[in-house]
């Protein structure tokens, strides 16, 4: 395994509005000098990042114009994503927008794009290999999402090998942890009485993936990147399904989840970790300590006293 060493380098984060990239901002701020990239529709993002200690930059991914204002890195990770449902918006974001990126930031060291689980077909509780078939797998909920990640992943490819930027591709699953993710959705939906939808053929397996863990591994990824590019799944250690977190999330507060089977729902989308084990090492967070820490932070009150 190789670390890439970013403390007192220069690092660029997209979609750093986002769940997902927030906390990497606030986690990397104090490490390195990061420029937090997004499009800053409000006032209170860009202060919230400021307050950080990172630079706030503002960019379109549609608009290749834009990506003047980015400076020169060392790093980059790209954690933009468009998922309007419109798919000449989403395609040219997503897909155009990672070329465009990488030709800006031709220089840098290395270059992580945060890719999904979500392009793989689906098969049933199989964990994952990252040479299994892809396919259009979250058309039920997001009609764009798994055909322009997909399409993203092509156009990073092209012009990270075009450009010779040394890059990896992390399919992530389920990221979560103090601020939010799906299962914290799936606790509203358990403290307002409402279904979880979840597919028939269970388990329905994943691989969360706790964000002490992330902010710890992507220095890896960003070691790991070739000017070949490398393709890893990037997930939790562990696998849980649904069922099982739901059941667990209802042990700590007292609450009963209710699933309603649809052939239509997302299916299971666990992974194997073997590359990614290789590559960086596994993962430290157990989910249930994840998920209580998530409940603790964001819903305190709904943990039964004796939990």
């Amino acid at each position: 395994m190789k670390r890439a060493d970013i403390e007192g380098k220069r690092i660029l984060i997209t979609g750093a509005t986002g769940q997902f990239a927030k906390p990497l901002v606030a986690a990397y701020a104090g490490k390195a000098e990061v420029f937090a990239a997004a499009r800053f529709g409000k006032p209170e993002d860009r202060a919230e990042i400021e307050a950080m200690g990172a630079t706030p930059v503002r960019i379109d991914l549609s608009d290749p114009s834009s990506l003047d204002a980015i400076p020169t890195v060392d790093y980059v990770v790209n954690a933009a994503v468009a998922k309007t449902g419109d798919f000449d918006r989403d395609l040219r974001e997503n897909a155009e927008g990672v070329g465009f990126l990488i030709a800006k930031c031709r220089d840098a060291k290395a270059f992580v794009h945060i890719s999904t689980t979500g392009v793989y077909d689906y098969q049933g509780p199989v964990p994952r290999k990252e040479s299994d078939p892809l396919g259009d797998n979250h058309r039920s909920m997001f009609p764009t999402y798994s055909i322009a990640k997909i399409a993203a992943e092509s156009v990073c490819r092209f012009a990270a090998k075009s450009y010779g930027v040394p890059t990896t591709i992390a399919r992530m699953s389920v990221p979560y942890g103090d601020n939010g993710g799906w299962p914290y959705y799936h606790l509203l939906m358990m403290q307002g009485g409402v279904p979880i939808t979840i597919h028939p053929e269970g388990p329905n397996l994943y691989n969360p993936l706790h964000v002490d863990d992330y902010a710890e591994k992507i220095p890896y990824l960003l070691g790991a990147a070739t000017t070949d590019v490398v393709t890893t799944n990037f997930g939790g250690s562990q696998a849980a399904s649904v069922e099982e977190w739901c059941a667990y999330i209802g042990e700590l507060t007292g609450l009963k989840p209710v699933f309603q089977e649809d052939v239509a729902a997302f299916g299971a989308l666990a992974i194997d970790t073997s590359r990614m084990h290789q590559l960086i090492g596994e993962t430290k967070v157990d989910w249930r300590d994840g998920m209580r820490r998530m409940i603790q932070a964001l819903a305190p009150d709904a943990i039964k006293t004796a939990a």
